[in-house]
């Protein structure tokens, strides 16, 4: 790679390069902190392991984000998901457990696909649209399960084995998760339906007038978002071994959190998937280090904020810089 290649490659990956030396940065930080106690072959498997639903969810909002839009119902759908396909389980335990995740996806497609309708067919705002159907989605959780939890004793071993067995010497998480990230960034990076993603969310407009079905686009990430979020929901339930009403509450917040910190543009337009996934790699990092750093619990979710909020600053003056020595050299030439 010659000196103006590696040059471009910098200029056009400067967001996610910046989260990339923020996470190793704080891998260093943290394993000197607890006298090597972070990078166990141990520690570093469960690491991976509570990022892999936050990752699963990351993809599908990073495309929604793309687009211009947002959805605060996430949470709320992966509630609803794993409460109906778990209820389901409860009553017939001989049900194989590809037949409960189909449900989950089912009920989560469903979800996305209201948003979708709401946002692209009926033009209400995204933030308001998925406000409402966030409370909606969470009250029929309450709905089905009429207040009670289905526990582990209501689940079948086989369903249960999701979580904790392993395939290639992987845990069965990480396994779903790695595969999730590699049809996202072939979906994104080489179909035509992924690049008028970028483009919805670039310029509407003018993804209009090319000749893009803006709506439909619009509807189907909406749609691919809430069957992931059914996704995550069966397998947040299958690892906590628990669904209620409460369950990821909440984890929105750290869903769109992990895109902006992996350099996706609120604005839209803009991001990568190896970015999101480093975002959400660094917010399973914090969540892990800070525990084991023994900080109390009262300053953690300080300190979580204070973390994100200095990498995105960092990020964002990066960005300028690069973008001001862009147009120094656009104006040279």
């Amino acid at each position: 790679m010659d000196k103006n290649s590696l040059k471009r490659f910098f200029s056009h990956n400067i967001r996610e390069l910046s989260v990339f030396f923020v996470l190793i940065l704080l891998v260093i930080f943290v394993n000197i902190r607890s006298n090597g106690n972070f990078l166990t072959p141990k520690n570093i498997n469960d690491m991976f392991v509570e990022s892999s639903v936050l990752i699963i969810l990351t993809m599908g909002m990073m495309m929604v984000i793309i687009t211009g839009g947002i959805d605060l119902s996430v949470g709320a759908t992966m509630a609803l998901a794993g409460m109906v396909s778990t209820s389901v389980l409860k009553n017939n335990m001989n049900l194989s457990p590809i037949l409960i995740i189909l449900i989950a996806i089912i009920v989560g497609l469903c979800a996305g696909a209201i948003n979708g309708l709401l946002i692209s067919v009926f033009n209400i705002l995204p933030i308001i649209a998925t406000l409402g159907t966030m409370n909606a989605y969470r009250g029929l959780t309450y709905l089905i399960s009429d207040g009670s939890w289905v526990l582990q004793q209501d689940m079948s071993k086989e369903f249960m084995a999701i979580a904790t067995g392993r395939t290639l010497g992987l845990n069965n998480l990480v396994i779903i998760a790695i595969l999730v990230i590699i049809i996202t960034y072939y979906f994104l990076a080489h179909t035509r339906t992924g690049r008028q993603i970028y483009a919805v969310g670039n310029s509407e407009e003018s993804a209009a007038v090319s000749g893009i079905n803006t709506k439909l686009t619009k509807l189907m990430s909406y749609t691919i978002l809430g069957g992931l979020a059914g996704l995550a929901g069966v397998l947040y339930v299958c690892k906590y071994a628990a669904a209620q009403g409460e369950t990821a509450t909440g984890y929105e917040l750290n869903v769109i959190a992990a895109c902006v910190l992996g350099g996706v543009s609120i604005a839209g337009g803009m991001g990568k998937v190896y970015g999101a996934v480093l975002g959400a790699v660094l917010l399973g990092l914090l969540n892990n280090a800070l525990p084991l750093l023994q900080i109390s619990p009262f300053w953690q979710e300080a300190l979580r904020g204070f973390i994100i909020l200095a990498s995105i600053l960092v990020n964002a003056f990066i960005s300028r810089k690069v973008a001001k020595k862009a147009l120094e050299r656009r104006a040279l030439a």
